[in-house]
């Protein structure tokens, strides 16, 4: 199962379309995981286009995208079970911060893996044998050298995390 991972993507402020890198790679997944800061409904449209969509608002999401969404949850699917989040939070706000806050978030919960956004970094590392993913931003790099996404691949109960970077959005 290929599950396409994504966060951040502030459009239509940050974009008017989804980047055809991201497009392109989302039309081969079975699913499609949104960490919040949609900023606009018409964002989940595009995505449904291409596969299935699930996700979590993030703070800068309005009321409709919270109620469609919520804040938190746990997906299971292909035999592992992924924990979604945004990971803002009151604290700090620097990279290594939301990195603790989502941690935190899942601590009593048995998952394989943890995707979150917020901080529009790259990360993939494990903690404590749980995964922990942020695909970055399709569309707002902010400091970092490239635009990013994920994907996330499941085979016989596994889990395999990886990044696709890009350096122009349109």
């Amino acid at each position: 199962m290929l599950i396409g991972v994504v966060s951040d993507t502030h459009m239509p402020r940050m974009a008017k379309a989804l980047p055809p890198t991201l497009d392109d790679a989302f039309r081969k997944a079975d699913r499609i995981l949104h960490a919040g800061d949609w900023t606009d409904l018409r964002v989940l449209d595009a995505f449904e286009k291409l596969a299935p969509v699930d996700g979590v608002a993030g703070n800068n999401d309005g009321a409709e995208i919270v109620r469609r969404f919520g804040w938190r949850k746990i997906i299971r699917v292909g035999g592992v079970s992924i924990g979604l989040v945004h990971g803002h939070g009151s604290g700090a706000r620097t990279a290594a911060a939301t990195e603790e806050r989502v941690i935190r978030a899942f601590k009593d919960d048995d998952i394989d893996c943890i995707v979150f956004g917020h901080s529009h970094v790259p990360v993939l590392k494990e903690v404590n044998g749980v995964l922990v993913f942020n695909p970055g931003s399709p569309t707002d790099k902010r400091r970092q050298p490239r635009y990013s996404f994920g994907l996330l691949e499941i085979t016989d109960g596994r889990i395999k995390a990886r990044h696709l970077f890009y350096d122009k959005k349109g």
